[in-house]
């Protein structure tokens, strides 16, 4: 019995050297993927950050739900289009993705973090104003410039109203959809928006929450840690590829923008995020720069 106990406060005081390192600095968490779908998983991240709220951190959660999104729009026989792997927003979709980010999942999640004994502040699109944008243009395979409707980019984040709602106690819960000139709403990608709140605030830490295990090499190794020059090589030899690429490089923005540590984590592990952050060798890709 004893021996269990011990065990159980060794794993306690392992904790204690990031509790006193990482006081008073701000976590921004990408939430989405598995962690998003299965109750006990979206139960365990709720729990993490309220109790890195009560040690002394400062989490904000940033999350997405397109796949939420999708179905309601297969629901309603709304056509959905991507682009390089972004949603073509038009003004059904958007109003879908107000309904379906906004009005749904963002409100889910302050319940979930009250109920769970936190305190929560809900923002998204005009409620807040948190994320400023502008529409985005990309240029397709053949070079030619692909008009994406209502999907944005972002250019500003009110992060002095974001410290002090987390001074205030609160724990911020943004979806990623922007304001623009004359009150344009906007779709973001919900990585992307992740890391212009990271940045913006110089956060100590931003976590991407995803469905896999980390950053693999070309022969499919785990990589624990990895410095953000070594993740351009990868990327340009094709080590790493898909739905990897945009997450990588929305952490080397956010590197380059002042964040200290990117950390690529599986979220389908209950309780990922304070295994990452309060144990030695975590259990993700931490990219450094």
């Amino acid at each position: 019995m004893y021996r269990y106990l011990i065990k159980r406060a060794s794993a306690v005081m392992e904790a204690l050297p990031y509790l006193l390192k990482f006081h008073g600095k701000t976590i921004v968490i990408k939430y989405g993927g598995s962690a998003m779908t299965q109750e006990e998983l979206k139960e365990g991240v709720i729990q993490d950050l309220v109790l890195l709220k009560y040690v002394g951190l400062n989490p904000i959660i940033v999350h997405g739900g397109g796949h939420l999104v999708t179905k309601y729009l297969k629901r309603k026989k709304i056509e959905t289009k991507f682009v390089c792997g972004l949603r073509v927003t038009g003004k059904r979709v958007l109003e879908a993705v107000e309904k379906v980010l906004g009005g749904k999942i963002n409100r889910d999640i302050v319940r979930m973090i009250k109920k769970s004994g936190g305190k929560a502040k809900g923002l998204y699109g005009k409620k807040g104003k948190v994320i400023k944008a502008r529409k985005l243009w990309i240029k397709s395979d053949k070079g030619k410039w692909v008009d994406l409707g209502y999907t944005g980019r972002v250019v500003g984040i009110r992060y002095r109203y974001l410290r002090k709602l987390m001074k205030r106690g609160y724990i911020p819960v943004i979806s990623p959809l922007g304001v623009g000139e004359k009150g344009k709403r906007f779709n973001i990608n919900a990585d992307s928006a992740a890391s212009a709140v990271a940045s913006f605030l110089k956060a100590e830490k931003l976590i991407l929450l995803t469905d896999v295990r980390g950053v693999l090499d070309k022969k499919g190794k785990f990589i624990s840690e990895v410095d953000a020059d070594k993740i351009k090589r990868m990327i340009k030899s094709r080590a790493i590829r898909g739905g990897m690429i945009p997450k990588v490089k929305c952490g080397l923005e956010a590197l380059a923008s002042g964040v200290e540590k990117v950390h690529i984590i599986d979220g389908r592990v209950p309780h990922a995020v304070l295994l990452e952050i309060f144990t030695d060798h975590g259990i993700g890709t931490m990219v450094v720069k």
